[in-house]
């Protein structure tokens, strides 16, 4: 028997969607509302980039799957409301996939990855002063900052922040100057700190390890690198040196909480050999 084409298999997602929040359907599907879905909507979408990472293709399709049930679970609360349906959730996104790519379905030219992106942030300026214009908002210039969510991940945010900012020439020449903005911050976090037992500023010290971490991420912006990713990988490498450390303390009868930290350097850095 063929495979059902994908149309098919969709409309039978967003029929059960439906019938679970029907009267007589889940109990539980039928007391979620947007709020309580967004942590388990944010929590899918790191399932989904854990998978990536890990190369886990049969994981990466059950969590494609639990982000996809959201996209039709959000959308089947607003057509309950009266606002939209996944109907036009699908046509919304296709109309701007083809809108902003006049390259492809238009007579625009576009050689490269680059020139593709300049005209996407061309189109997408345009839209908004459209919106502004339509809904009869201010339609001063407003920020090129605008639009990036206050609710992204820190790093990630923070990448959009700077990224938004090269793209109007506010960045540094080069990598160098990058470097030396860092070693300017972590100067200054010293000096915050040396002064935290005259005056108490535990405040200027977040506010200096918070600049460190910005300049940080534009080093890996620089180099091409993505923070967050970079960072998770980070957690995961110290987590299997950590777990390895527990194991061969337990192997010999020990825990970690009697163990020396010489002794934990020692079995730190045997984990790191077996790793390289």
């Amino acid at each position: 028997m063929p495979d059902k084409p994908s149309g098919a298999r969709f409309e039978r997602l967003v029929e059960i969607m439906a019938a679970l929040r029907e009267p007589g359907g889940c109990p539980w599907d039928r007391e979620q509302d947007l709020d309580t879905l967004k942590p388990m909507l944010i929590e899918e979408a790191y399932e989904v980039v854990d998978a990536v990472e890990n190369r886990d293709y049969d994981g990466l399709a059950e969590e494609l799957g639990d982000l996809l049930l959201h996209v039709v679970f959000h959308a089947r609360l607003c057509e309950e409301d009266g606002r939209f349906g996944i109907g036009d959730v699908v046509d919304g996104v296709c109309e701007k996939l083809i809108r902003r790519h006049p390259h492809v379905f238009g007579d625009e030219d576009a050689s490269d990855a680059d020139q593709v992106l300049a005209s996407w942030e061309a189109i997408k300026k345009r839209e908004k002063q459209e919106k502004k214009e339509r809904l009869g908002a201010d339609s001063g210039a407003g920020s090129i900052l605008d639009g990036i969510p206050p609710t992204l991940p820190v790093l990630l945010r923070a990448h959009k922040i700077s990224s938004r900012a090269v793209r109007a020439g506010f960045d540094w020449p080069d990598i160098e100057g990058v470097f030396d903005k860092l070693q300017e911050e972590i100067a200054e976090l010293r000096e915050a700190m040396a002064r935290l037992d005259a005056d108490g500023a535990p405040e200027e010290i977040e506010g200096e390890i918070g600049d460190a971490f910005f300049v940080l991420v534009n080093i890996a912006r620089f180099l091409g690198v993505d923070s967050e990713s970079a960072l998770r990988r980070s957690n995961r490498k110290f987590e299997r040196r950590f777990r390895y450390v527990e194991n061969a303390l337990a192997e010999r009868g020990r825990t970690v909480d009697e163990a020396t930290l010489d002794e934990m350097e020692a079995m730190w850095l045997e984990a790191k050999r077996r790793e390289a």
